[in-house]
């Protein structure tokens, strides 16, 4: 009896829960709706949304929200922010993933089921729209499933804009009937979402990954570096960044160089730089690994020694604090110790500071420390027995002083001018003032003058690079060049050590010998599995993809630029047939087995897919086909010209830019003398800039270049032009 009494009740229908309001949704919701940022090369370059679904942690957003390989953060209606600390789930197909971040006590949301969704029904949605966060809209299901790319989705009549994605599709009980994932391209009312019963398999059947294995940007090279006592330690077009404080005694963080433990007499230097003075960051020496170690720091403004024997301030020795005035609070400064058998001495910016007398500790590992809550940079860490700057030659010295002389000016004895100028001081310092301005001005030529000098210098080592024989050409060299040459601070020999270690990683691999394809498909799990390479969709136009150090450090870039990594690494290691092709909109490395064999196509911005020939031109052209030229090697001067020509573009398309533009133009110039386009731009430019004598030189080249047979009507067009620049 009592079976068929509960089979009676289960059979009556359950009144349907009460509507509630849009604004009692939104209040009830809101605690449960999160941002989500991704952080990349310039900060918080990311944002989405997603929301709470389960109390320990786990958030529901969409996969194309998170990006690939970005550090991830999001934050609560309160204000409050937690880094993800594990991707729990991912779906390409579906466009889903949890993340999970270590907070508890968290208020998930009721997920409906989304079979039941009926066509009118109305809906609720919060996100960031246009990073207006926590935004509510209401509406209706448009239509239910509406397949799109074979995948049934959740059609809305309501707007979804860029920031909605991954935020929470209710009904009207507040419960999540899908994801919100992407716009219309039909109309701007219109908006899509994912059901919410693909988000439960996917919360079922889990495939977590930890942060530091989803992570790649930024991410230390553990082979050079290993950080120690927590900290965030990342790097950057070759500067490593120490952000939050250690879990050590005051913040203390530490990042050696394990590889790197010198004996005898040694020096080690490095350039940094801090946020906030009232921290402290630099250099580490005679480590063991782990509490014991010296340290040689700013700190509040001052350098101080100290010995470091234990996890606490008790086993600390300050053995010198010196204040003085060759550190520059909040800039660049080059810190250098020489450790001797007996004493220690330190630098700072080339200014001897301190000698101290101590012999506590010895030997062991060096490398970089930071304490408490500043944020510091570093940059050129070296380690040597001389690391002191080397003098001026004094018959180069008096040549550089007469360059220099139309620059500057000797100023009058300090006491001298002072007695003069007090005379009159209201009048003295307006042409003090006067004075000021003109100096900065002389200031900026000198930068100006300094910038032009490295370029120039670079300029003159690629070209030397690229006149040599085709198989003498160091093609990771002259990519690191060409960054170096918009960079100062890209230290080619780091990076060309970094690359010889990936070759030394790979160059007793037993697939690498085995010919072609298996060395190709051993090079593809190598960079793109393992190593966490990877094609920039994000970020496509940011510089940084242009350049091969932030290759090397970020591990994301473009298509040719992935494409130098791959057939240098295949060319270092032996492995026949692999070479560069220069498709059009698209660099991809080809391959044949033996000279005989069919072209292959190897797409490094995907992850290594392979094409056929006819596969490529059907996804790259509208007749799907290419010309033979574009299935030709590519040379290795092609390839960095092509490379120039990326970041020339990217300037191009702002017509304000003509600073940045005219370095890239000299230097496509400089490498390739006949480049018309190149010349006809830089006249113009110069032109603009009323540099019209240099402007004639190169419209002069042009019309005395001019083809023979080229059109009468250009060439009438250049001397016109030429006669109104003379």
């Amino acid at each position: 009896m009592r079976t068929f009494i509960c089979l009676f009740l289960l059979a009556i229908p359950l009144a349907a829960a009460p509507s509630k309001s849009v604004e009692a949704i939104a209040a009830e919701v809101k605690p449960s709706v999160v941002k989500v940022m991704q952080v990349g090369r310039d900060g918080v370059d990311g944002l989405g949304a997603g929301f709470v679904v389960s109390a320990d942690g786990l958030i529901a957003t969409n996969m194309h929200v998170i990006g690939e390989a970005r550090r991830l953060e999001v934050e609560m209606a309160n204000g409050d922010k937690h880094e993800v600390v594990e991707v729990t789930a991912t779906d390409a197909h579906w466009d889903l993933a949890i993340l999970r971040v270590a907070k508890k006590g968290l208020k998930p949301l009721t997920l409906a089921d989304s079979d039941s969704i009926r066509q009118g029904q109305p809906i609720v949605a919060m996100g960031n729209p246009g990073g207006l966060a926590f935004s509510v809209v209401d509406g209706v299901v448009s239509e239910f499933p509406d397949v799109i790319n074979d995948i049934p989705m959740i059609r809305l009549a309501i707007p979804i804009e860029k920031g909605n994605s991954g935020g929470p599709l209710l009904d009207r009980q507040g419960h999540v009937l899908g994801i919100l994932t992407m716009k219309s391209a039909v109309t701007d009312n219109l908006g899509f979402a994912m059901p919410v019963n693909e988000l439960k398999h996917l919360i079922e059947k889990p495939n977590p990954v930890p942060m530091q294995r989803w992570l790649t940007i930024g991410v230390l090279n553990p082979k050079v570096w290993t950080p120690l006592l927590g900290g965030r330690w990342t790097q950057h077009a070759g500067i490593i960044k120490a952000a939050t404080a250690g879990t050590g005694f005051g913040g203390r963080s530490l990042c050696l160089r394990p590889a790197d433990k010198p004996e005898g007499i040694f020096e080690v230097a490095v350039n940094v730089r801090l946020e906030d003075e009232s921290g402290a960051a630099g250099l580490v020496f005679c480590s063991d690994g782990e509490d014991a170690h010296y340290g040689f720091y700013p700190s509040a403004g001052k350098l101080r020694l100290t010995r470091f024997e234990g996890p606490d301030v008790y086993s600390w020795t300050i053995l010198a604090d010196v204040a003085t005035e060759a550190y520059r609070p909040g800039d660049w400064n080059h810190l250098r110790v020489r450790v001797e058998p007996e004493q220690i001495t330190c630098w700072v910016n080339g200014q001897r500071v301190l000698v101290q007398t101590d012999d506590g500790l010895r030997g062991g590992s060096v490398g970089l420390c930071k304490f408490r809550n500043t944020v510091a940079e570093f940059r050129g860490f070296r380690v040597g027995s001389d690391l002191a700057e080397k003098p001026v030659p004094a018959a180069l010295a008096a040549t550089i002083d007469i360059a220099l002389e139309t620059f500057t000016k000797s100023p009058a004895a300090k006491k001298e001018t002072l007695k003069q100028l007090l005379d009159k001081p209201s009048a003295s310092r307006r042409l003090l003032v006067e004075k000021r301005r003109q100096l900065e001005q002389q200031a900026t030529a000198l930068r100006d003058l300094e910038k032009d000098l490295h370029r120039h210098a670079i300029t003159l080592e690629l070209a030397a690079e690229l006149a040599k024989p085709e198989d003498q050409i160091d093609l990771i060299r002259a990519t690191l060049l060409l960054a170096r040459h918009d960079n100062p601070e890209v230290e080619i020999t780091q990076y060309l050590q970094n690359f010889a270690r990936m070759v030394d990683d790979l160059k007793k691999d037993p697939e690498i010998a085995k010919g072609t394809l298996p060395a190709v498909k051993r090079l593809n799990r190598y960079l793109f599995e393992e190593g966490g390479f990877h094609g920039s969709r994000h970020d496509y136009s940011n510089k940084s993809n242009s350049y091969m150090n932030e290759l090397l450090d970020d591990r994301e870039g473009l298509p040719i630029t992935l494409s130098v990594l791959y057939i240098e690494l295949a060319s270092r290691l032996g492995v026949k047939g692999v070479h560069g092709i220069p498709l059009p909109g698209k660099f991809m490395v080809g391959y044949r087995e033996g000279p005989e064999g069919e072209l292959k196509l190897v797409d490094v911005f995907e992850r290594g897919k392979t094409l056929s020939v006819e596969e490529a031109a059907l996804e790259l052209t509208e007749r799907g086909e290419f010309a033979e030229e574009s299935l030709e090697p590519s040379t290795k001067r092609a390839i960095v010209l092509r490379m120039l020509n990326n970041l020339l573009s990217s300037t191009l398309d702002d017509a304000t830019a003509i600073k940045e533009t005219m370095p890239y133009l000299d230097l496509s110039i400089a490498l390739d003398p006949d480049a018309a386009i190149q010349r006809i731009n830089r006249a113009r430019m110069k032109e603009r800039l009323g540099l019209k004598q240099e402007a004639a030189e190169d419209v002069r080249w042009l019309t005395e270049n001019f083809p023979e047979d080229g059109p009468g009507e250009i060439k009438s067009q250049l001397q016109d032009w030429l006669d109104t620049l003379e």
